[in-house]
């Protein structure tokens, strides 16, 4: 019988996908295609062209050269939205409870670690409804200021996943060569069950 299900472990690779696909939404939003740094280069450009726009008229281009990528962050937005419906779901099943059941005969390590997967999860969860109340916050007849401080507080979550990714990476690779070998081909080819 294997550890992991295909059904868990192909939650687990998409998640990883959308994860990571926005991460780098952001971090190109934050970065490369900047409206701030784009508007001066903008109007730098078109200035010496002999093109004279105004601040708002470089803001409104600059916004409008990143748009097609921020389109990409509200689709994976509602992907992680059906993967958290998904992973409630796999919670049902054997591989995907199997993690958190007999918690607390684990060691101080371990405990640590599931508790922050279980974090971690709040945290997506938190970030998805977030990001859907920013996206609809005139159909949800919210005022834009209420919607800009939920904003503030989604991006400022987004730093838990800046810190989760890394971490994760780190401590598989770890785990790989401590205690738990094997422990990334399960999640490719389902392990065996022990």
């Amino acid at each position: 019988m294997k550890k992991w299900s295909l059904n868990f472990r192909l939650w687990h690779w998409i998640h990883a996908t959308v994860i990571l696909g926005l991460l780098g939404t952001v971090f190109l939003r934050k970065t490369f295609l900047s409206w701030r740094a784009n508007s001066e280069i903008l109007s730098t450009k078109l200035s010496s062209m002999d093109i004279a726009v105004t601040a708002d008229q470089a803001k409104v281009l600059a916004k409008s050269i990143r748009a097609p990528m921020w389109d990409w962050h509200i689709i994976l937005g509602y992907a992680l939205a059906a993967l958290i419906i998904w992973r409630i779901a796999l919670f049902f099943t054997d591989s995907g409870k199997q993690n958190y059941q007999h918690l607390k005969e684990e060691n101080f390590h371990k405990k640590i670690v599931k508790l922050g997967y279980i974090a971690i999860y709040v945290i997506i969860a938190f970030m998805t409804i977030s990001g859907f109340v920013i996206h609809f916050y005139q159909e949800l007849a919210l005022a834009k200021d209420t919607a800009h401080d939920i904003k503030e507080i989604h991006e400022f979550m987004y730093n838990a996943l800046l810190i989760f990714v890394p971490l994760h990476i780190i401590g598989v690779f770890v785990a790989e060569n401590r205690d738990e070998k094997g422990i990334l081909s399960d999640m490719v080819n389902g392990g065996s069950k022990t």
